[in-house]
């Protein structure tokens, strides 16, 4: 597995394998054997219905997969019930839609989880999710619903959200695909800010330029399989397969 100034220091913060999930007859995960060390942002590409989204949702066990095994921290994934709750508290995930509550301020949906799941006093949870407002650049819409911010306000105050849980892995589903163009950059701008602070990612995206930017690490998936992993330069410069030369040429010239 390639390097790119990625800390070593030896944890793996996520591993998958022999994973297989099928969707009926439709295999869409195919023997996924995959690592991701403790600081690592590794960025999953590759064309529409390749298994890319589907990867990111079994490691949250929001897909149960049909075989194999994840562990998170070298703890197996539990399939149900609270010791799942307790592990799945340890990843953030940021979805292509936002998934915030539209009855809820912008500050009680991220404040919610750390005092419901993580039990912090009020008091505690509003002053660390203001502190993560300001962070992802959004303190001063704090008080405001969800429907009164832009997508990228919204995707922002995702982030804030999965950040109040103090995770220790970020899924990150397509997060800029549901967005217009200008308001792309503000929540990929986000995303750079948390890679270079150390956490570990997992980043579904088309975003190529981040891709090449951020990535210690580029996985290309294709029909459910993992058919190249390299250093992004080495993956945008040279890529080995066939299947990854034809989607590069199509993506890179637009």
């Amino acid at each position: 597995m390639s390097e790119n100034n990625v800390p070593d220091t030896g944890e793996v913060a996520v591993a998958l394998y022999d994973v297989q999930k099928w969707f009926g007859d439709l295999h869409v995960l195919k023997d996924i054997n995959l690592s991701v060390k403790r600081g690592e942002v590794m960025v999953v590409i590759g064309p529409s219905g390749s298994g890319k989204s589907t990867l990111c949702r079994a490691i949250n066990r929001l897909e149960p997969i049909d075989s194999g095994r994840i562990e998170l921290g070298g703890v197996p994934l539990p399939a149900e019930g609270k010791e799942l709750a307790l592990l799945r508290a340890e990843v953030g995930m940021v979805f292509q839609s936002f998934n915030l509550f539209a009855h809820k301020t912008i500050l009680d949906n991220v404040t919610l989880g750390p005092i419901k799941v993580r039990k912090f006093a009020p008091s505690v949870a509003r002053e660390e999710g203001l502190a993560l407002l300001e962070r992802v650049g959004i303190r001063n819409q704090a008080d405001k619903l969800p429907a009164q911010l832009s997508g990228g306000q919204q995707q922002r105050a995702a982030i804030a959200r999965a950040l109040a849980m103090h995770p220790k892995l970020m899924l990150f589903d397509e997060p800029t695909s549901a967005l217009d163009p200008e308001m792309i950059n503000e929540v990929l701008d986000v995303m750079t800010d948390l890679a270079q602070s150390g956490m570990t990612m997992i980043v579904v995206t088309h975003e190529m330029g981040f891709a090449r930017r951020v990535a210690n690490r580029v996985v290309f998936m294709s029909d459910g399989e993992i058919l190249e992993e390299a250093k992004p330069d080495e993956f945008f410069t040279n890529p080995v397969t066939d299947r990854a030369k034809e989607f590069l040429a199509k993506i890179l010239q637009h």
